[in-house]
């Protein structure tokens, strides 16, 4: 396999979202992004590709000598070792928020629909690459949770589980990160997809509490254009997605308070995540997902050398090389 060292894709290669979605069947949602992502990685001048062994690494001084490769030698003058499994496959359980403040869209499609598109995207991204893929949904509660796996059959498992429609009310963030903590117990990366409209307070300690397990945490904000721009122009009635209640507001005189309000809330969750090592991305609905793909390459190759650096100190079985 070839590694990249990332740069941007070129804007013609990035597909629209109206268009995209415009695809019904999920799994072909996700195969045109992630097959439009590679063709413009491909067709980037500044891409800068660097071949590495896909199943092997470069000897470090205090690696077991009897695990050396000596026919990679012959070929290329230089040492290099086995990987072992768990350096060279990820396990990633993706967390994806139903909750019906999701189902709103001022576009043709929702942030249900976006970000259904963006879990199975990454699934279908990691399903190529041999990596162990989960599904957890959840809106007050925990909705379906299909753990990380790599067999026949599994992806279109987790594709018909994103395709459910969202039924529940509120979204509650600390029930499926508590849930999470108890049942993944090989540590790997977590990537949690939703709105956050929804009190923080609690996910700080959730969040620290999967940190302190080994997990990596990559966080997806989702957000519809008229929610960040409050881009309405007549006074009207509106509904709380979640709880129901009706409020009449004049969008003139409530739009400044109302984006500072956000954008508050949105630099706090920011702030959590900076604090605990997380990777955090807001993304709007109008937003090509080969963005969101991007950087998530990005990360899942940091998490692989840092599995990696942390392997090499460790013989098979776990037993530290002295």
């Amino acid at each position: 396999m070839t590694e990249i060292r990332l740069s941007p894709i070129p804007a013609a290669s990035l597909i629209d979202p109206q268009t995209l979605m415009s695809i019904r069947n999920l799994e072909l949602r996700a195969r045109t992004v992630v097959e439009g992502f590679w063709s413009g990685i491909h067709r980037s001048p500044h891409h800068g590709f660097s071949v590495e062994f896909s199943e092997y690494r470069q000897y470090m001084p205090d690696d077991d000598p009897r695990y050396l490769d000596w026919r990679v030698f012959a070929r290329t003058d230089r040492y290099f070792i086995k990987k072992f499994q768990e350096e060279t496959n990820l396990r990633c359980l993706l967390l994806a928020d139903q909750s019906r403040s999701m189902t709103f869209g001022s576009l043709a499609h929702s942030k249900a629909d976006y970000s259904a598109t963006l879990a199975a995207t990454l699934a279908y991204f990691l399903y190529l690459q041999g990596d162990a893929v989960g599904l957890l949904t959840f809106d007050q509660e925990i909705r379906e949770y299909l753990p990380a796996r790599h067999r026949t059959g599994h992806l279109r498992q987790l594709m018909f589980a994103l395709e459910k429609p969202g039924g529940g009310q509120r979204t509650d963030l600390s029930a499926p990160l508590k849930r999470i903590a108890e049942v993944a117990h090989k540590r790997g990366m977590m990537v949690l997809i939703s709105d956050f409209l929804a009190p923080l307070e609690r996910l700080a300690p959730d969040l620290a509490a999967l940190a302190a397990s080994g997990h990596d945490l990559v966080v997806f904000q989702i957000l519809d254009p008229a929610e960040w721009t409050f881009g309405f122009d007549t006074p009207s009635m509106f509904q709380d997605a979640e709880s129901g209640r009706t409020l009449f507001i004049d969008p003139g005189s409530a739009r400044k308070a109302y984006q500072s309000k956000l954008k508050s809330h949105c630099a706090h969750l920011r702030r959590t995540c900076q604090q605990l090592g997380a990777a955090y991305q807001r993304l709007s609905t109008d937003q090509p997902l080969e963005l969101a793909l991007f950087d998530f390459l990005a990360r899942r190759m940091q998490h692989r050398r840092t599995i990696t650096r942390s392997s090499a100190h460790h013989r098979p079985g776990g037993a530290s090389a002295k």
